[in-house]
């Protein structure tokens, strides 16, 4: 089913799915609630209520123009406020890229909501400094997403070439082409990036007191196995670590009946 609702001030897009305990999948940059598409049937098959809606600037969710409506208060608002709306006490939630950063920070602030994590890709913010000069090298296009109106440039060059590259499928760069294309969609994508820059550099992070799984893919071209693995030492419950081999930065899509497992077993355990 999908719907739209007023959540914090915007208007979100959110497909809903299955009847039973409620799961929360939170995408990434630069992705669509699509991106769940397999662990969404999965799931639902399996007796949840799978919730899945475009973060705002993404999909046919609202994307406000300015900047600061990106930083990370709003977004973790976003899906409080979702939450709410839902009329929904607590959730199990899982997350991949952006929408790992935002899940460890609702972790962080209203640990109260979530009965369990499920982090893909991205740890705990505090650690990301873990995978050291490498993972400073491997994140460079934090850097170059900085750059308004250039970036946007670079990224559209060459029939989205960049873009293309990155995507696992065919489908999948129709589907970020699209969204993209749009206009401003492109720039509010990177303003995830650009309101949220100190971010990077930040140590001083809460600690979460809410069960964890991180999941990471050897071949992830972006993030380190080490901010990851060191994701542990910034939880006070049980952190639990997978590593995925042979797998690129969307594991979701690319190893799909494995992370369908891995969420399943979790859930039950």
């Amino acid at each position: 089913m999908e719907q739209t609702l007023t959540v914090n001030g915007i208007a979100m897009h959110v497909v809903t799915e299955g009847e039973g305990p409620p799961v929360l999948l939170l995408h990434g940059f630069p992705d669509t609630h699509q991106v769940w598409r397999t662990q969404i049937d999965a799931l639902a098959g399996a007796g949840y209520r799978v919730i899945a809606p475009d973060l705002r600037g993404f999909g046919k969710t609202e994307a406000p123009a300015k900047q600061d409506a990106y930083a990370l208060t709003q977004l973790r608002a976003d899906v409080v406020g979702l939450l709410d709306a839902l009329g929904i006490a607590r959730v199990l939630l899982v997350g991949h890229d952006w929408g790992s950063v935002i899940g460890w920070n609702v972790c962080m602030v209203a640990p109260e909501r979530v009965e369990r994590f499920v982090a893909l890709s991205v740890g705990h913010p505090a650690a990301y400094t873990a995978g050291g000069p490498l993972q400073l090298l491997k994140g460079y296009y934090v850097m170059v997403f900085q750059l308004r109106g250039i970036a946007e440039a670079m990224i559209k060059a060459f029939d989205w070439r960049a873009v293309r590259k990155l995507a696992t499928t065919p489908q999948q760069f129709e589907e970020w082409r699209a969204d993209l294309d749009r206009p401003g969609r492109l720039t509010a994508a990177l303003n995830y990036y650009r309101a949220n820059l100190g971010m990077f550099f930040e140590r001083s992070w809460p600690t979460v007191k809410v069960p964890v799984l991180g999941l990471w893919s050897a071949n992830d071209v972006a993030l380190t196995e080490a901010q990851m693995r060191e994701s542990g030492k910034y939880v006070s419950a049980t952190f639990e670590y997978q590593r995925i081999d042979k797998v690129g930065h969307w594991l979701q899509i690319e190893a799909a009946d494995q992370i369908n497992r891995h969420l399943l077993a979790y859930f039950k355990s």
